[in-house]
């Protein structure tokens, strides 16, 4: 195999391995109750364990995956932003890390661990217009959820 199907077949892996970490460690309800003040509520994003991957990263302090609604794929589809127009209202896109460990069976790899958080951003041009670009985020750690405001 050359390197470029290698790499290939462990951002594969990496992407459905996360996802099955996803469901595993998010299947119950209480995780929609979590709100920021005056900010966004996790029951905005219900269903982002199904979007697309866009990303996917890993260093040392966490593995990553990037995924977007249908609206942001969309948006990217269409060249949006390398084309200089803005992504459309609705767009929204969760980044979920996890805690790093190595696999038992292959002592060489790194799989996501534990959940470590969730970020979620939307675009709401209306509803977050003070914030220059109308993009509301803000980062939930869990188990327990903790979450912190929108950046300023």
């Amino acid at each position: 195999m050359n390197r470029k199907r290698i790499l290939a077949l462990a951002v594969s892996v990496l992407a459905v391995v996360g996802g099955g970490v996803i469901y595993a460690q998010d299947t119950g309800q209480a995780k929609y109750t979590v709100r920021v003040p005056n900010g966004l509520a996790f029951s905005e994003f219900r269903g982002y364990e199904g979007w697309q991957t866009v990303a996917i990263s890993h260093n040392e302090k966490a593995s990553a995956v990037i995924l977007a609604n249908p609206e942001m794929i969309k948006a990217y589809q269409s060249g949006i932003p390398g084309n200089g127009k803005p992504f459309p209202d609705g767009s929204k896109m969760a980044k979920i890390h996890w805690n790093p460990k190595k696999q038992e069976a292959f002592p060489d790899t790194t799989v996501p661990g534990s959940l470590h958080d969730v970020d979620f951003m939307v675009k709401d041009s209306k509803r977050f217009a003070d914030s220059g670009g109308g993009v509301g985020a803000r980062s939930c750690t869990t188990p327990r959820p903790i979450c912190s405001s929108p950046p300023t």
